[in-house]
């Protein structure tokens, strides 16, 4: 991954009323190692978003974050909601951390407020040893502000067309050893269509329904977190932590669509029925507590407990034949308990070791699931070795121990080199992802298409090689960075339909084909594989007159390998195609001006995001787009409060894709849309 160490400017107003912009080109990370590191001294690259640069370009959410700024990551939504794809490959294979904890369960990515985080982090590589499962593609850590002052308080207002609304509010207590981070967010927003029809085939022609399902779907969503803290002495410190969130869709009760059915004619027939019957309602509270032991500057000892619990239910209409009715959909359970210990055994090494313990359970309705538990059992170790002046080198594994799969060895190993301002690193990593328990356990009876899916509670874990080699320089003034990637990854899951000869000669198969007619018999495998390779670049300048100037651009060349049965021959055919979801040609554009004059700071920044076509293993590709936003920042100092008016232009150019309902979008943006904006810092 192309790491450019972000220079994050920061606007301080002296007691002189002089006014001056700070630019830090070298933050403190942690997500790389496990451990605290300056940017420039990190053994392995990490890239980071400053809380400026966030505020800034006005974004809502950590998806719009990280596509808009960075070139790494670019995002899908169609009526499943939105999906993340890392350097090539679906977030199903990223870790998201919150304060270095994992944010785990559904609706991951909606549950992070932006407006209380200081930097992201982001580390593109497998980090498994590390983090465990899922650590294929990369690690997403969001670090959030830790207000020193007695009262802070903060809220932030933006509205947009469209109906889009967001507010957060932030309240930050200090009493002597006590300390309280109460964090509150609600998000909202309309259904919105660029197109209201649906298109049909028939034969050569082609047939245009009008369709109420929309583009975008509207929603509101709370977020309510709580973190209390003492700090009992110089050597001991203790948290408790806990959330509330609850997501419901606003979808239109009144809306139609069509269904195709063909005749014995050869024609065919439309019936119109209701576009949907029910919304959809997300519900999970987590909770947690840990300490922290550092009997000296070279010994600390943490020990973590969390516990997320995740709902997601059917809200059916009322009708005229069936009064509304509530109906659970699904219901997950996550426990990780970690007791970790970094140890500065000698100037030139520091030993992070550790044990954890992971609990998932499901229960699910749609699934076919009653419940379903599995246990993990890791242990883990990592060594920062100072070779020589200069030359540095990182080592580390995880032990994984797993109810259903049973053990996995995961290594890492890294070289980093630096001399002034020139930086040079080579790393290796493996990573796996345990099998979900719907994965392993889910059986589907799809009727209409005469489909029967099978569990198949042997599924192996999917794992993958990770080479990665980046190159960076920096200054006072600019900075630039290229890197190159290759990820294999192996023994992915996927359906595969049973041949002929295993369903004959399996009693309970062969009744179910012969007896109730399935016409496709299949299960889950681990059956496909996939390599990525990929280079980028970033660039960015701190110009005279307060203007900065960056850019970046990121190739990913994919290769999916996927094995489907060919029912006439019954031999397994390997078909080669892109990385679903994958978009091969990425840039983004930023241009900036940061002016101060007295208690005063105006700030204008341009964002260009450009990206290639994105490919579909369902619908081919999507055409390629850009989205050029235009947004200013008022900062206003007054004694005991800062006021940061905003206003902005969102897709200037009015960028959008009014395909057919059920295309394969390139963009649900829709269109120009105007940004307003108040944050209030007390």
């Amino acid at each position: 991954m192309a790491v450019l160490l972000q220079m994050s400017g920061s606007t301080a107003f002296s007691q002189t009323k002089e006014t001056e912009i700070v630019h830090d080109m070298n933050p403190v990370v942690i997500t790389g190692t496990g451990t605290y590191h300056r940017a420039d001294n990190s053994p392995v690259a990490v890239k980071v978003i400053t809380a400026k640069e966030l505020q800034d370009a006005q974004v809502s959410t950590l998806q719009d974050a990280l596509a808009r700024l960075t070139t790494n990551v670019t995002t899908h939504t169609n009526g499943m909601g939105t999906f993340v794809n890392f350097n090539g490959v679906s977030d199903d294979y990223i870790v998201i951390l919150e304060n270095g904890k994992r944010v785990s369960g559904d609706d991951r990515w909606n549950r992070i407020s932006l407006d209380n985080v200081k930097r992201i982090e982001i580390f593109s590589g497998a980090a498994s040893a590390l983090y465990g499962s899922d650590a294929i593609a990369g690690v997403i850590n969001i670090i959030t502000e830790d207000s020193k002052s007695p009262v802070a308080a903060s809220s932030s207002t933006k509205v947009m067309n469209r109906g889009r609304f967001d507010q957060d509010v932030n309240i930050d207590v200090n009493a002597g050893a006590f300390s309280s981070q109460t964090s509150y967010s609600y998000h909202k927003a309309d259904n919105w269509q660029l197109n209201s029809y649906q298109e049909f085939e028939e034969g050569d022609t082609k047939v245009l329904k009008l369709t109420g399902r929309p583009m975008s779907t509207a929603y509101h969503s709370h977020n309510l977190s709580e973190k209390l803290e003492w700090r009992i002495n110089n050597q001991w410190s203790a948290y408790l932590r806990g959330s509330f969130y609850d997501y419901g869709t606003e979808r239109p009760q009144s809306a139609i669509s069509f269904t195709q059915k063909p005749q014995k004619d050869k024609s065919y027939k439309y019936t119109s029925k209701a576009a949907y019957t029910y919304d959809l309602h997300h519900r999970s509270y987590t909770y947690g507590g840990g300490t922290r032991w550092s009997p000296n500057n070279r010994t600390f000892v943490y020990l973590d407990v969390f516990s997320d619990n995740f709902s997601s239910k059917y809200n059916y209409w009322q009708t005229a034949d069936e009064e509304s009715y509530e109906e659970t959909r699904k219901r997950t359970h996550y426990v990780n308990e970690t007791l970790r210990g970094i140890f500065r055994l000698a100037d030139w090494n520091k030993l992070s070791a550790g044990a954890e313990f992971v609990q998932e359970s499901l229960s699910s309705h749609s699934d076919n699931i009653d419940f379903e538990t599995s246990n993990s059992y890791n242990f883990f170790a990592q060594e920062e070795l100072k070779i020589v002046r200069g030359l540095e080198a990182v080592l580390g594994a995880r032990f994984t121990q797993n109810d259903n799969f049973g053990t996995a060895f995961t290594p890492n190993a890294s070289l980093f080199y630096h001399i002034e301002g020139f930086r040079l690193r080579a790393s290796y990593a493996g990573g796996y992802r345990t099998p979900t328990l719907s994965q392993l356990y889910a059986t589907d009876q799809a009727k209409t298409s005469k489909r029967y899916t099978l569990n198949n509670p042997d599924l192996k874990p999917e794992k993958n090689h990770f080479f990665n080699i980046n190159a960076e320089y920096s200054n006072t003034w600019m900075s630039i960075s290229v890197s190159g990637f290759m990820n294999k990854i192996r023994d992915m899951i996927n359906y595969r339909t049973m041949t002929t000869a295993e369903i004959d000669n399996d009693a309970t198969l062969k009744s179910l084909r012969d007896d109730e007619d399935w016409k496709t018999i299949r299960q889950r495998d681990n059956i496909d594989k996939a390599t990525l390779r990929g280079i980028s670049t970033s660039v960015k300048f701190l110009l005279p007159g307060g203007f900065t100037l960056g850019g970046g651009y990121t190739l990913t060349d994919s290769k999916a390998e996927t094995r489907t049965l060919n029912t006439k021959t019954q031999q397994y055919e390997v078909e080669e195609t892109p990385v679903d979801k994958s978009v091969k040609h990425v840039g983004n554009v930023l241009l900036a001006w940061d002016r101060t004059w007295k208690n005063y700071h105006l700030n204008i920044t341009l964002n260009g995001h450009i990206q290639g076509e994105r490919y579909s293993s369902t619908y081919g590709y999507a055409d390629g787009y850009s989205q050029w936003d235009l947004t200013t920042r008022h900062t206003i100092r007054l004694r005991n409060c800062t006021l940061e008016p905003g206003l902005g232009v969102e897709n200037l150019f009015n960028q959008r894709d009014n395909s057919y309902w059920n295309s394969n979008f390139s963009t649900i943006n829709p269109g120009r849309s105007y940004i307003a904006s108040l944050r209030l810092k007390y």
